[in-house]
């Protein structure tokens, strides 16, 4: 494990759950910043049908560290059979900012 920046991406069913799911991992120190995108129009298949919904897109900034206990919370906490979970390797950015990311999670 390292403390490689992270940005993970779920999708929520709606704005109150996204809301539960971001309060919870700051608070838990497994994110140090989540932002809520709301009006998101997913278009995928499930259960061999297409589907168009409306959800709320979460953008969490962790670490490689946190992201096992993080991936737990969010399956615990999401209404999805499946949730999505994506993390996305941070390559760059501000030392500030990292270094504040890494401070927030550990």
């Amino acid at each position: 494990m390292s403390n490689s920046a992270l940005l993970v991406l779920t999708t929520c069913a709606n704005a109150d759950e996204a809301d539960e799911i971001a309060g919870a991992l700051v608070e838990k120190r497994l994110a140090a910043c989540v932002n809520r995108v709301d009006g998101v129009l997913s278009t995928y298949t499930w259960e061999s049908r297409l589907q168009r919904d409306k959800e709320t897109l979460l953008l969490i900034k962790t670490t490689d560290a946190r992201f096992d206990e993080l991936q737990i919370a969010i399956r615990r906490l999401s209404s999805y059979d499946v949730p999505e979970i994506i993390a996305v390797p941070v390559c760059r950015g501000s030392r500030a900012y990292l270094g504040w990311l890494a401070e927030s999670v550990s």
